[in-house]
């Protein structure tokens, strides 16, 4: 019952600090509405139009500084959330159009993809179905009989068949995992090369059987088992043009992240620049930690700062010594450089010490959490029904108590924008359900994790533009780079080819293995 009173007084705070935001916000937004120059000028500003986080942990303002923060900032500051607006220019309307326009084209390029595919599929598989079954509605009578060999044919003909449309569907009805800028060239030469193939047997049976109405039906049969194998062959050639080629590791990629310098290692094989660049982007959300665009606001500000801080004073009137005053800044600037290391050694040293304390808190304020519940067992839980909680009730019964550390500490690291109250919670019910430690729990928070962790709202780009001055749709080669571009970074690809490597070998005979014990006066045995 205590843990109920203090999960509704909680969810009651919330809502007050729900409201002191939104009036915050309110008179934010009155404030920061300036009038427009008399000149009539705009801003032009990119616009990422998002859908803001339901419910959020955090105030979301990440780039105020960290020094105005104090340890009972939960009672003294006021968050302001919500989303900041902007001034659209002629140019952004006309930028995303064409965005929407390109996203229509790409769809419409893999639906016709797919039906040509499609169509092409039915066609080979229908095919020596057909030239089986023409002979026998149209001139059926002057057949001559085939019996038993004709049988075991289309026995053979039927497993075949089975065996092929098992092998397509495994190879090539897969869902497709993005949309390339250009076609797979060794897709596009194999569904050429079935088109050809199939064709010749149509043209061949046409001229041949059909206009001559050839009786011999054992020949027309074991001309469709030619085509049934041959298809089998083609669809091995596929399977080692599509899939195999690429898996002996041949090349070595660096793919670095242009805002913080985080960089990864990867192997491929023979593989085009664009399959590259989504083998990359699909490592990229599994290995990389996730773009915290609030950890470089620090550096950003305090350049700004030392920038500010210098005045040049012409005492000659304007428009002399331009040169001059050039020079000066230039001399000002190295200056405050030289002295400038200090306070960023002491800066983050005093940002170390505070995450150092509220990560103890936080793991202090967590193991005790985890102390006030305890599993049931199946006769326990028939002795007190009233008394039991789902994980979803015990997580809002012990989330109280470490709400307001785990606070501050998202705070201070910068990542409450990842972490909404809803998830957190949707966590910890997770932990408790299954036996999980308060360390486990922790795992997320302490330690930065992958990109995949996060919800996908508030890390997914929909659109990377592929940037290379080789064709995307060339082999990688020693030395190639190439640029994967989103609406915040990029990541850079460098490509150095694995060298060849010589081994030579040595015998060394185990009989060989001899020694002498040198003894010395001063030697102890």
């Amino acid at each position: 019952m205590s843990a109920t009173m203090d999960t509704e007084s909680t969810y009651s705070g919330y809502s007050h600090y729900s409201g002191h935001s939104k009036k915050a916000h309110r008179q934010g937004r009155d404030r920061h509405k300036s009038p427009r120059s008399k000149d009539g000028s705009r801003s032009e500003k990119s616009v990422t139009i998002q859908t803001p986080p339901a419910e959020p942990l955090l105030g979301n303002d990440a780039s105020r500084a960290e020094e105005g923060q104090d340890d009972n900032w939960g009672e003294t500051t006021t968050a302001i959330t919500g989303t900041s607006e902007h001034s659209i220019s002629q140019e952004d309307i006309a930028r995303i159009s064409k965005d929407l326009e390109d996203s229509v084209g790409l769809d419409c390029k893999r639906y016709l993809g797919l039906t040509v595919a499609a169509v092409l599929g039915l066609l080979v598989f229908l095919t020596p179905i057909a030239f089986i079954l023409l002979p026998q509605i149209l001139w059926r009578d002057d057949l001559e009989p085939c019996g038993t060999v004709c049988e075991g044919l289309f026995i053979s003909v039927a497993f075949k068949l089975l065996i092929l449309l098992i092998g397509t569907w495994a190879l090539f009805f897969r869902q497709p995992k993005a949309d390339l800028p250009r076609v797979f060239v060794f897709r596009a030469l194999l569904l050429v090369l079935i088109f050809l193939f199939v064709f010749s047997y149509w043209l061949f049976y046409g001229v041949r059987i059909l206009d001559s109405k050839d009786t011999n039906y054992q020949g027309i049969v074991q001309y469709a088992v030619s085509l049934v194998d041959a298809l089998l062959f083609i669809h091995y050639l596929a399977i080692v043009l599509l899939e195999l080629r690429q898996l002996q590791p041949m090349f070595t990629v660096k793919v670095v992240r242009s805002t913080d310098g985080e960089s990864r290692y990867y192997s491929l094989g023979h593989l085009s620049i664009q399959r590259a660049a989504l083998v990359v982007l699909e490592n990229y959300y599994r290995d990389f930690t996730v773009y915290n665009p609030a950890l470089l606001t620090a550096s950003k500000s305090r350049a700004a700062k030392h920038m500010a801080g210098l005045k040049v004073y012409n005492v000659d009137g304007p428009g002399n010594n331009a040169s001059g005053q050039s020079r000066a800044m230039i001399a000002a600037a190295a200056r405050r450089r030289d002295s400038s290391h200090n306070e960023l050694y002491y800066e983050e040293a005093d940002h170390e010490r505070r995450v150092r304390k509220r990560r103890a808190r936080l793991v202090v304020a967590v193991e005790e959490a985890f102390t006030h519940i305890k599993r049931l067992q199946a006769e326990e839980q028939q002795k007190a029904p009233g008394e039991m909680m789902d994980p979803r009730e015990a997580a809002q019964a012990i989330f109280p108590s470490m709400a307001r550390a785990l606070q501050k500490y998202l705070r201070t690291t910068r990542q409450q924008q990842y972490h909404s109250m809803e998830s957190i919670l949707q966590h910890l019910s997770f932990c408790i359900t299954n036996n999980m430690t308060p360390k486990a729990f922790l795992e997320r928070y302490l330690n930065p994790g992958p990109t995949l962790q996060y919800d996908r709202e508030r890390w997914f780009s929909k659109q990377w533009t592929l940037v290379s001055e080789e064709a995307v749709t060339s082999g990688l080669q020693d030395g190639v780079v190439f640029v994967l571009k989103c609406l915040d970074f990029s990541l850079v690809v460098n490509v150095k080819k694995i060298p060849f490597i010589k081994l030579s070998e040595e015998f060394i005979d185990p009989k060989s293995h001899k020694f002498v014990l040198r003894l010395q006066s001063e030697t102890s045995v």
